[in-house]
């Protein structure tokens, strides 16, 4: 699979500035847990992946790597390859960016960057019901 979420074990590999894997991404996800968690739970899931993958693609121009994990949760990492980490901007009402994290952080069960020697991961987790 080169493109769109990746199934447990085979990380997608994003193309730079691919905007149009998002799409792919999130057909992939929704595909992988169609038997997984209460009901909106991967809807939630499907529009954090999204953020994600906009964010590396935007602001890195080196592509990304998506890995999805489902165990009884559920775990996303988007592996970019650009050391610097990403800002936290407030949002303002005439733009259209500054959102991606504010809803990573608000939605997710967890979440969190883990810095690589070349790189990072930006990774949400959720569980399968509503706490």
């Amino acid at each position: 699979m080169d493109r769109g979420a990746a199934a447990e074990g085979h990380p997608a590999r994003l193309r730079r500035a691919d905007l149009t894997a998002v799409a792919d991404v999130r057909k992939d996800l929704r595909q992988l847990l169609l038997h997984w968690g209460e009901t909106g739970r991967s809807d939630i899931a499907e529009l954090l992946i999204s953020e994600l993958v906009t964010n590396a693609l935007v602001h890195t121009d080196r592509g990304a790597v998506v890995t999805a994990t489902v165990t009884d949760r559920l775990r996303v990492e988007v592996r970019d390859f650009v050391s610097r980490r990403p800002l936290s901007r407030r949002p303002t009402t005439e733009g259209t960016s500054g959102r991606g994290l504010m809803l990573v952080r608000s939605l997710a069960d967890s979440w969190g960057i883990r810095m690589h020697g070349v790189g990072k991961s930006v990774w949400f987790e959720l569980g399968g019901t509503t706490a």
